[in-house]
């Protein structure tokens, strides 16, 4: 027999899905764009976030209602909470990914010709580990899910790189310093999404395990 609180959940799941798909499209705009030099697709990542930003109040009404009213037994409990958690994480994906465009934007304006790779490859990564960070979500993947946290090294070797490459090229062209400046905010804003890609994975092995993976603590 369905218990009601198993349908409102599945209703947070695809809320969830909705919001997750627009911080993909945020962030594969803001890359195109950037990459693309189109100030164009790098103005459209405010629409996104806009919508991101509502989903996540939708989010949080939806939680308090089952918690009020349905009184969820503990492995709902853990659910919820990670949702909670999930949705939080969601919405500042949302505002790194606006910084990125504004950053963007800034670049455009200057009109740099400096090279992206090192960015164009960081943000290949972190998209993978945002889309495997839902995926293993809506599949309850717990493997998936541990994939996700052992990715996240190597965009934080990448944002080293990144900084470590621009710093030096600052001695070199003192007048490229502020564009030079922006690809290291552009790496950090990509570090910090998949740091929150990492924490969606921690809260899919706690929601589907019981296990808090945080700091280690595995046991």
């Amino acid at each position: 027999m369905e218990r009601i609180i198993d349908s409102q959940l599945e209703d947070l799941k695809k809320l969830m899905l909705e919001m997750g798909g627009q911080v993909e499209k945020a962030l594969q705009t803001a890359t195109e764009g950037l990459l693309k030099k189109e100030n164009k697709l790098l103005q459209e990542v405010h629409k996104f976030e806009m919508h991101i930003n509502d989903l996540q109040i939708k989010v949080d009404n939806a939680c308090l209602q089952v918690l009020a009213k349905q009184g969820p037994v503990a492995k709902d409990l853990r659910l919820i909470l990670s949702i909670i958690k999930i949705n939080t994480d969601l919405e500042r994906m949302g505002d790194q990914c606006v910084n990125i465009a504004h950053l963007g934007r800034e670049l455009l304006e200057r009109g740099f010709t400096s090279s992206m790779q090192d960015i164009e490859t960081m943000s290949t990564s972190v998209s993978k580990m945002v889309k495997g960070s839902l995926d293993s979500f809506v599949k309850m993947d717990l493997v998936a899910a541990q994939k996700i946290l052992e990715m996240d090294d190597q965009v934080d070797f990448m944002k080293n790189k990144v900084y470590k490459d621009s710093t030096e090229l600052m001695k070199q062209q003192p007048q490229n310093i502020q564009t030079l400046m922006d690809f290291i905010l552009i790496a950090r804003n990509l570090e910090r999404l998949g740091d929150h890609a990492t924490n969606i994975a921690e809260d899919v092995i706690f929601a589907f395990s019981g296990k808090d993976v945080r700091h280690g603590l595995n046991d």
